[in-house]
C-alpha cells in the first residue's frame, strides 16, 4: 500500500536566515512536518484495522475521517510551504500572475495587505493562502483554520504562509506579524507563478457536467 513520505526541503537548514533561522527550519520540517506524515500513515493503518473489524463503529469512523483530513492536509500545506520559499527571494511577481493580482485584488499591495490580515488574524491555528478558484476563473485570498477548516474543496494553493506557532516562535516568539513580515523577503515568485500556470488549466466546473 502507497504511504506518505516526508518531502526533502529544496535547501539548507540556513539557506534563508536571517529571515527563517536554521533552527526554526529545521523542527518544523523534521519535527512538525514529519508529525503529520506520520500521523497520516497511522491513520491509514487504523482504516484498514476498523474495516477489518466490520466497519460499523459510527464514532470511531468519524474520528479516523477526522484524523485523516488533519494531517493529509497538513502533509499537503507543508509540502507547499517550502518550495514556496527560497534564499534572495521576495520581489513581487512578473508577467500574467502580477496582472492577475491586480485584477483580483486592485494592487500587489492589496494582496500583500489581505494576505497579511488573513494569516495574522485567524483565531487559533491555521494558514493564509492565495489560491485559485477555478469555477470563477480567479485569484482568492483564504483562511485556513488548522489544515483544512474553511478550504473549499476545489481551490488550488499557490501560495501558503504558516500561521501555526510552530512555524516561528522559536525565533520571533509571540510576534506572528513579523514572520509574516519577514516571510515576503524569501517568499519564492517562480514556484508560485508556476503553480498559477498548472492551476489555470483546471476547469473545477467538469467535475459537475456529464456525471
Amino acid at each position: 500500500m502507497a504511504v506518505y513520505e516526508l518531502p526533502d526541503l529544496p535547501y539548507d537548514y540556513s539557506a534563508l536566515e536571517p529571515h527563517y533561522s536554521a533552527r526554526q527550519v529545521e523542527l518544523h520540517h523534521d519535527k512538525h512536518h514529519a508529525a503529520y506524515v506520520k500521523g497520516a500513515n497511522e491513520t491509514l493503518e487504523h482504516f484498514d484495522e476498523f474495516r477489518k473489524d466490520g466497519a460499523s463503529n459510527q464514532q470511531v469512523l468519524r474520528g479516523l475521517e477526522r484524523s485523516l483530513a488533519f494531517n493529509v492536509s497538513g502533509h499537503l500545506l507543508h509540502s507547499l510551504f517550502w518550495p514556496s520559499m527560497r534564499a534572495g527571494g521576495g520581489g513581487r511577481p512578473e508577467g500574467e500572475l502580477a496582472a492577475a493580482i491586480d485584477d483580483a485584488f486592485g494592487s500587489f499591495d492589496n494582496f500583500t495587505s489581505q494576505m497579511d490580515l488573513a494569516t495574522t488574524t485567524l483565531f487559533g491555528s491555521g494558514w493564509g493562502a492565495l489560491v485559485w478558484e477555478p469555477l470563477a476563473g480567479r485569484l482568492m485570498v483564504q483562511q485556513i483554520y488548522d489544515h483544512q477548516s474553511n478550504m473549499s474543496p476545489s481551490n488550488l494553493p499557490l501560495l501558503v504562509i504558516d500561521g501555526w506557532e510552530h512555524a516561528y516562535y522559536l525565533q520571533y516568539e509571540n510576534n506572528k506579524n513579523d514572520w509574516v513580515k519577514a516571510f515576503w523577503n524569501i517568499v519564492n515568485w517562480q514556484t508560485v507563478t508556476t503553480r498559477f500556470g498548472h492551476a489555470r488549466g483546471a476547469i473545477g466546473a467538469s467535475i459537475l457536467s456529464n456525471a
